[in-house]
């Protein structure tokens, strides 16, 4: 029997693209960290008030509301929160905009998956 891991331990997930969230779940669960994945900013949201994530990665492009909007209110709910921001397109300003909105780090989706996961690691782990 596995033991149960801390939620604040997990890694959340948020992109309004299913397969994504799934993909990127995946992956962080074959170097062994756990996720909890939404497709749903409120839902999101409402999670990390009651769970305090130790790191989110989150889309900047969703249709109910944006990522850097997510990652403002995100502050509210849970200011110790590691946000890194995932983008399809490398615009500088929303770039700028989300590491002065307290980003710990800004990828493309299309971009080196080892240096994600290094990345991601070294988030999850700094305490």
């Amino acid at each position: 029997m596995t033991a149960a891991c801390p939620s604040n331990s997990k890694i959340c997930v948020l992109d309004d693209d299913d397969s994504f969230v799934r993909a990127t779940g995946q992956l962080l669960s074959s170097i062994g960290l756990p996720t909890q994945q939404f497709t749903d900013p409120y839902a999101f949201l409402d999670y990390a008030r009651t769970h305090q994530p130790r790191l989110a990665i989150i889309d900047i492009s969703m249709p109910v509301m944006n990522g850097l909007e997510v990652q403002t209110r995100l502050r509210t709910h849970s200011p110790s929160t590691r946000v890194i921001v995932l983008t399809a397109r490398d615009d500088p300003s929303t770039r700028t905009k989300a590491m002065a909105g307290g980003a710990s780090d800004f990828f493309l989706k299309a971009g080196s998956e080892e240096e994600f996961l290094a990345r991601v690691q070294s988030l999850s782990s700094e305490g």
